[in-house]
């Protein structure tokens, strides 16, 4: 799909950042959609970015911006109270071209049918951090969740694609994956966020992963 147009909701995070410089490395004609304060931060790609300005949930925003595109790649962040990532969601659904590929990212916290297994300690996190978060207006995970039943409801051609804990460092390749968490694979817990958007790339051309939820984490264990 190289030399197509895509679209990368949420351009301007570090996750967004480097699916950009890959996208671009691999000969995709990338737009951006960011906030508008946020859009000094894609600076350094020049002219060879399209940047949208605008809150990811706007549906005029996304609808401009998905326009022609062969994919669509959405960041879901489930900032504030007031459903930031599920509009997001609802209106990438909504107004991507029939065809495209929808690939999106959220936590190993999300399921697509029950079976994962969660450790005490993730399970402990949650608990705690969920309802604190929300108290303090800083960000809803439930806001994910009901993002993510939107997308596992659509006849679209998507993946969520489900995270362990992020970090920086050097490409370690693309990441393995499991249908579900718990797998003994994915013990370790971690992945580089380098190659977090590299999986995300790959996934367009994927057919092996469309309307599924895949969980990653990194290919070295230590």
């Amino acid at each position: 799909m190289a030399g197509q147009r895509i679209c990368i909701v949420g351009a301007s995070g570090k996750l967004g950042q480097y699916m950009v410089a890959q996208a671009l490395d691999e000969g995709y004609e990338v737009v951006g959609v960011c906030r508008p304060e946020s859009v000094a931060k894609l600076a350094h790609f020049d002219d060879r970015l399209r940047i949208v300005p605008g809150r990811t949930n706007d549906r005029a925003v996304i609808a401009e911006a998905v326009s022609g595109c062969a994919a669509v790649l959405t960041v879901l962040a489930p900032w504030g109270v007031e459903g930031y990532a599920t509009g997001t969601a609802q209106a990438v659904l909504d107004f991507a071209p029939p065809d495209a590929r929808l690939i999106f990212s959220c936590g190993w916290h999300i399921s697509l049918d029950g079976k994962d297994r969660y450790s005490c300690q993730l399970k402990l996190f949650l608990a705690l951090f969920g309802p604190l978060a929300r108290l303090l207006r800083i960000a809803d995970l439930n806001d994910q969740v009901e993002a993510c039943r939107r997308i596992f409801a659509s006849e679209r051609r998507w993946t969520v694609v489900r995270c362990s804990d992020m970090e920086e460092g050097e490409a370690e390749g693309l990441p393995i994956w499991r249908e579900h968490v718990g797998d003994p694979a994915l013990a370790h817990n971690r992945t580089r966020r380098i190659d977090f958007a590299h999986f995300m790339l790959a996934a367009i051309a994927d057919v092996a992963l469309e309307r599924r939820a895949p969980a990653i984490a990194s290919r070295v264990s230590g």
